[in-house]
């Protein structure tokens, strides 16, 4: 769960956003150990005792089958966005270490990680995840200790330089809905986390694949604190490259993008030798990852599109799960390549704006599903069309479509708390006049003690 939860993003653009900026972009991470704790007490014993292979099946049991669909194909849009952007990562330092073109190095790191991933299923990539984040680890440390050594100060230098330029800001406290403030940072964080462990499914074949619920929630909270000081240590990893280029100018450097400054410095400032240690963490992140999601991609496709509408064999399933992979893999190579011709801040930022702006409301869906008994088809039906027509006009706006009389003076960062919001809203209002009457045996946390004695 934690190579899962640890790529090259984590490797590559969390340090890239403290470069560039400060440590805001870790707030919605702090968020992540209350949000597992909550899921350990109230969403794993619902996956575990459905038996689910997908975490989309209880959304079917709940609220039908339409709602099921939207929410299985929202959750592939951000799965294949979320691989081209690991994939770009991972092959900035790649391409530059080997002196060739990045889309060779996509190509091929996309087509060796589909092949594992194809050929060894879920078992390969939980073993082959061990292993990777391991690297990664000691490759982040390597870094560290490498920086601090080359600095007069040393580690003091670090902390000091960086308290006088405000690198270690949380970002300001306020609650503008133009800016990047703590605050939203901190909302933004407890939605994509509960949307995580509701919806991943990544994280809910965990879940299920686990022997016990015991078990299951033991390696979620695991995860969680572990998660934690590994971010940090990353953002500690940019504020020491911004201290260093501080007091080591390179002109170099100043004509980079932030997500390619690690890059320059793991090649150009550490010996042979070890430079291929950390290249190869940083390659073994990417891999963890992709392994993960091209593997959740192919359950998702197989279990809520092709044996919900086209009953198959479980021989003749998993030939379609090896080619849904393949088609997944051709994606993230494909959109890998698209990445690098679109304008950026850094990649962190830009995965943050893809991950509030297609979000999709799923977080609502589950919540409103797990907690209450009053909101039934009907309503959440018309309070997912609200909420969707709304993500649409954010979208719009996020991307400056609109015109200046139709724009709002609103961050890309606040769609996903905003949507969810109204979904929830709107659906609770629909429900004062349409209230579910269908019995909800085991599907909400109010019935569950109802199904557990049946």
């Amino acid at each position: 769960m934690l190579g899962a939860s640890i790529s090259s993003i984590t490797f590559l653009a969390l340090p890239a956003a403290a470069y560039i900026l400060d440590w805001r972009q870790l707030v919605p991470n702090l968020t992540m150990p209350a949000v597992a704790i909550l899921a350990a007490i109230f969403i794993i014993p619902f996956f575990r005792q459905t038996k689910a292979t997908s975490a989309f099946e209880y959304l079917e049991k709940r609220y039908g089958m339409p709602i099921r669909i939207y929410a299985a194909f929202s959750f592939l849009i951000m799965l294949l966005l979320r691989l081209a952007l690991v994939l770009y990562l991972v092959a900035i330092p790649m391409a530059e270490l080997l002196g060739c073109h990045i889309f060779t190095v996509i190509i091929v790191v996309g087509v060796i990680t589909s092949f594992y991933t194809i050929v060894g299923g879920l078992k390969a990539v939980v073993w082959t995840d061990v292993i990777q984040t391991i690297i990664l680890l000691g490759g982040g440390i390597l870094i560290f200790v490498l920086i601090a050594l080359a600095l007069p100060g040393g580690f003091g230098q670090i902390i000091s330089e960086g308290m006088a330029d405000n690198k270690f800001s949380l970002g300001p406290m306020t609650w503008g809905l133009s800016d990047r403030s703590f605050f939203v940072m901190f909302l933004m964080g407890l939605v994509n986390f509960g949307t995580e462990y509701s919806s991943n499914q990544g994280l809910v074949q965990r879940y299920v694949a686990s022997k016990t619920t015991k078990e299951a929630r033991r390696a979620t909270l695991i995860c969680a604190f572990m998660s934690i000081p590994t971010w940090c240590a990353f953002y500690f990893v940019g504020t020491s490259l911004y201290v260093y280029y501080k007091i080591f100018p390179d002109t170099a450097v100043a004509a980079l993008e932030s997500d390619a400054v690690l890059p320059y410095f793991i090649l150009h400032r550490i010996p042979t030798g070890l430079s291929g240690v950390i290249i190869a963490a940083c390659l073994a992140a990417a891999m963890s990852t992709l392994s993960s999601v091209i593997n959740s991609c192919s359950t998702v496709c197989t279990v809520d599109f092709l044996q919900r509408f086209w009953k198959r064999s479980d021989a003749s399933a998993l030939k379609w799960a090896k080619f849904f992979s393949l088609a997944a893999s051709v994606i993230m190579i494909l959109g890998a390549c698209a990445i690098d011709y679109v304008e950026k801040e850094s990649i962190n930022d830009m995965s943050l704006i893809i991950g509030s702006v297609f979000g999709g409301g799923m977080l609502a869906l589950y919540m409103s599903g797990f907690f209450t008994k009053r909101i039934g088809r009907r309503a959440i039906t018309i309070g997912l069309l609200t909420g969707i027509l709304f993500n649409v006009y954010m979208m719009c706006n996020s991307f400056h479509w609109l015109p200046d009389c139709l724009t709002l003076p609103i961050h890309s960062y606040w769609t996903t708390i905003l949507v969810n919001l109204l979904i929830i809203i709107a659906s609770l209002i629909v429900s004062l006049f349409d209230k579910n009457k269908k019995p909800l045996p085991g599907l909400t946390f109010w019935t569950k003690q109802q199904s557990d004695n049946d």
